[in-house]
This record gives C-alpha cells, structure tokens and sequence, in this order.
C-alpha cells in the first residue's frame, strides 16, 4: 500500500514538473506580429510658423496737462467712448509763490505808472485846451497814458493767469481744463481726484491724466525668431488666436518687420506688425495676448498620408503597401509640401493603398 501511494506522489510530482515547462514554453514563444494599416486620404496642407505678442491699438494718445496743480474734476472713466475736445479733467492751479509775488508787484507798479501818467495827460488837456502847448507834445502825453493802461491790463490779464490759469479776454478758452486730443475710448485714467500734476514741459514729460486710444483699429505687436523671419514677407496673411477669447480667430495682414534684432534670451527676435480686420461685431481689449499662425505655404485638396508612415533608405522616403494578408511591398514615393503631421504624396501611391503601419509607429502584438 505504501508502495503505491509513493508511486502515485511520484507521478503528480512528474506531472506537474511537465506542465510547468509546458507552460515556461508556452509563454516565451512569441506571438507573431500583426500590423495595421492605415490609408491615403484628401486634405488641405498648410505649413506655417507661430509669433507671440499682443493685440494694441494703433493710436493710443496719452493725454497730458498744460499746467501743474492739483486735479479738481474728473469726467470720465475707462471704457467710455469719447470726441476731440471733449473734456476728461479740470485742474485747479496751485500757483507759484515767486511768480505770484512778482505779478501782484508788476500790477502795482503799473498802477501807480498809470496814475501818474493819467495826472500828467490830465494837465496836458487843459494846456491843450488853452493852446498853450503843441498838439504834438499833448498826443505824446495821450499815447503814454494808453501805455500806462495797457500796461495795467496786461498784468492784471498776468496776475489771472497764473492764480486762475485763465484770464478775461481768453473768455472760456483754458488750459485748465484738460480735452481729449482724439476721438477714441479712454483705457485709462491714472489719476484721481486730489491729485497733484506736473504739466509737460522741456524737462519733464508731464502726469498722464487718462490714456485714449481708437479701439476700432488695432494692430498685432509680436517678436519671431530669427530662424523664421527670413521666410515671412510684408501682405502675408495671419490667423490670430487670442487666448482671451475661445472659439474665435482674427484675420490680421503683416505690415511691418524690424529691420533690426534684439537678442532675448540668447536668442535674436525681430519685432513684426500686423493689420487686424475687426468685424462689426468684434471687439478685443487692448493688451490681450495672441498667437499669430503665419501662412508659409499652402496646399488644397492634396492626396496626403501620416508623416510617420513614412520610412527612409538615404535621401529616398518610401512606405510599404499591403500586396497581401499581412504581406508588403516596398514603394518609393515623391513627397511635397508638410506641415508637420501630414505631408503631400506628389506620386507613387493611390487613394486606395493600404499602407503599413511601422512596429514602432502602432504594431500590434
């Protein structure tokens, strides 16, 4: 009995000594590979390459005073539509000490010029009455004593101006009131009420009061590379992504390109320009950033195939079409234009080829 039952225990340990080498086998005998295959197909190739910048406006006018003071009024606020000449701000003059001092000295002296003068034209006229003296000597008395009161006007018209910034004869003409240069909307408003401003001078640019600009004209400020530029040409067209905005492109036309590079980064960046075509219903901010897609080149409804599928023997590109099941022939192809994903067949293969798919590019095992 026990003779049998080691006999048995030695035949189930046999047994399962077969069955693991069987099953050892089985798995490192490998599977054959089965390649998929892909086909031609009609598409539009566009090959193109990408700037960076921003959508501004063309004409953004920084708005300065003609006086320094303090800001007393402010009529306006960004994102308000606005005409040439319409008021933005009104500016209260805080006037200087010396200048004050010497206009209210100037306007006394003048007085005190004009009262002696009128004296004198006074005592005149009656001597002229008289015919004591020549008319000759009684005119030049009549022209000082004009003298002395224009002299008068003057610096009480000096004296108003520097208190009030204007002055009776200037009527409503100001420069206290601060107008907008061009028609546009204003972007901008840097300062408040209570503000101190410095007036634009020969040593100073002067406060920015508000920042206007034409909202309807806008241009795309980018930088490419220097690897890039030497291929765009001015009326190129542009596509422009604005990251603000989903789901919408702008058509833009290059207008400009920097003659010169600026190096950023290590590397040299030429500064581009470009028309932006607005429709009525469009309108982007000022200042958002956009990628403009520069047409290089283009073709229409060409026979194409996924660049990948291509494979190479020296300068030749080729791919392998499918004779049979799982059987391929070799076949060299003439390409043209690519735009990276997707390159153009100019000859060697038809709509209906069954391209295989290399292992490294999608086989199946």
């Amino acid at each position: 009995m026990k003779k049998i039952f080691k006999i048995l225990l030695l035949v189930i340990i046999l047994g399962l000594f077969i069955a693991t080498l069987f099953y050892l086998y089985s798995k490192s005998k490998e599977k054959p590979v089965v390649y998929k295959t892909d086909q031609p197909f009609m598409t539009n190739i566009i090959k193109k390459t990408v700037a960076t910048g921003s959508v501004i406006p063309r004409k953004e006018i920084e708005i300065k005073p003609q006086v320094s003071g303090i800001v007393e009024e402010i009529y306006v606020e960004a994102g308000k539509n606005i005409n040439a000449g319409d008021i933005i701000a009104k500016v209260r003059i805080i006037p200087d000490l010396v200048n004050l001092n010497n206009a209210e000295a100037r306007l006394e002296r003048a007085k005190i010029a004009m009262e002696d003068a009128k004296m004198n034209f006074d005592r005149k006229f009656k001597l002229f009455k008289q015919e004591v003296i020549s008319e000759s000597e009684y005119q030049q008395t009549d022209i000082a004593y004009k003298n002395a009161k224009q002299e008068v006007d003057a610096a009480e018209a000096n004296l108003e101006l520097i208190r009030e910034g204007v002055n009776k004869k200037s009527g409503k003409a100001t420069n206290t009131l601060i107008r907008s240069t061009i028609r546009g909307m204003v972007l901008d408003v840097p300062v408040k009420v209570g503000s101190s401003v410095i007036e634009t001078n020969n040593f100073n640019a002067g406060t920015t009061i508000a920042s206007v600009a034409d909202v309807g004209d806008m241009i795309f400020q980018g930088k490419l590379d220097e690897t890039e530029v030497g291929k765009i040409v001015p009326g190129m067209e542009l596509l422009l992504t604005v990251g603000a905005i989903e789901n919408d492109t702008f058509s833009a036309t290059l207008k400009y390109i920097a003659p010169k590079g600026v190096l950023e980064n290590g590397a040299v960046q030429f500064e581009i320009k470009a028309d932006v075509k607005l429709k009525n219903s469009q309108f982007i901010r000022s200042g958002y950033s956009a990628n403009a897609d520069i047409v290089l080149q283009r073709a229409e409804n060409v026979l194409a195939v996924r660049e990948s599928l291509l494979q190479f023997d020296g300068d030749s590109a080729y791919v392998e079409i499918e004779t049979g099941d799982q059987k391929f022939e070799k076949k060299y192809v003439k390409t043209g234009l690519s735009d990276g994903m997707n390159i153009q067949i100019l000859s060697g293969l038809g709509i209906k080829d069954k391209i295989k798919i290399p292992q490294l590019a999608g086989a199946v095992k």
